[in-house]
């Protein structure tokens, strides 16, 4: 019985397609054409990262260059055992977690509101993306200068005019500081993302929603919201891996003070202030490590996405 219902409901499968010499041929075209790409990315990307592994397994620091030895995995001890992987992990994961989340909020409120037609629309769109056009170090000078400064910054003057006294943001809150300023650099690509998948739903299917006498928060809940879920799962994870990388704000800003100091920051803090190479190499592995791994669960998860999307 189980073997005919097996029989009966069982999928039918795919013909197999016959390799003929003409199908070989362009699959060693199609192969030759990638070639250049590849062997280009190996060269610039793997070459180094070995390197830098080599680099990890030596007691090497600038300030004594003639004393270059060995030292085999002593420098990846001091990653996992000394005090500051840990405490820079945990930076790195509420920094950019936090700038995540506040970022997709506000770029989704925002893309609803793009996705109305109103006089000026395009300029609107314009304005609202010119934050992610701007380069990082420029937008960590703006911040900590012209917004946030204690004596000159805007943000001070206006809590100034509510009797509010100022405050030292840069060195109060350095955490809040770095997640403001990623927050509000990254808000329009979250933006972007959103506003794309409201553009690509149906406006008929919308449409009858409020014919039937569906409110405008139960279609968003019920319709709107389950629509974007892959969008949102694409500006998470991209987001998330482009946040790992956060740099400038946090050197300019802060200087890695008060719980700011994330593992890119610990890195360059290793090479180029405390100049002992193995440990930056040993630092620099571990970190490519782990955004690796966040890049595979980012990837894989991407991929699903399309493939699902491809099959509806």
């Amino acid at each position: 019985m189980t073997t005919t219902l097996e029989k009966t409901f069982s999928p039918p499968r795919k013909p197999r397609v016959a390799v003929t010499p003409a199908l070989r041929k362009k699959g060693r075209q199609a192969r030759a054409l990638v070639l250049p790409a590849l062997i280009f990315s190996i060269v610039i990307t793997q070459i180094p990262f070995l390197v830098t592994i080599y680099f990890s397994l030596l007691n090497w620091n600038q300030l004594r260059p003639s004393e270059i030895k060995f030292a085999w995995f002593d420098n990846y001890k001091v990653v996992f055992t000394g005090p500051d992987f840990l405490p820079s992990l945990i930076s790195t994961v509420i920094i950019t977690g936090s700038s995540v989340v506040l970022s997709l909020l506000l770029g989704l409120f925002f893309a609803i509101l793009l996705d109305r037609k109103f006089f000026g629309q395009g300029l609107a769109r314009t304005l609202m993306i010119t934050p992610f056009l701007v380069m990082p170090a420029a937008a960590a000078l703006i911040w900590k200068w012209s917004l946030l400064d204690v004596n000159v910054g805007m943000i001070n003057f206006a809590l100034k005019l509510f009797g509010v006294p100022a405050v030292a943001w840069n060195t109060d809150f350095p955490v809040l500081t770095i997640i403001m300023m990623l927050t509000w650099q990254y808000t329009p690509f979250m933006m972007l993302i959103l506003l794309a998948g409201l553009q690509s739903q149906s406006r008929e299917v919308l449409e009858a929603a409020s014919v039937d006498g569906a409110g405008p928060w139960r279609t968003f809940q019920f319709m709107t919201l389950p629509h974007l879920r892959q969008y949102i799962e694409i500006a998470t994870l991209l987001g998330s891996i482009m946040l790992l990388q956060a740099f400038d704000p946090i050197a300019i800003m802060t200087k890695g003070t008060g719980g700011s100091k994330t593992l890119s920051y610990l890195l360059y803090e290793r090479a180029f202030i405390g100049l002992d190479v193995g440990q930056a190499a040993a630092f620099g592995v571990v970190t490519v490590v782990v955004t690796i791994a966040v890049a595979s669960i980012a990837l894989r998860t991407l991929f699903k996405v399309f493939i699902d999307g491809g099959e509806r």
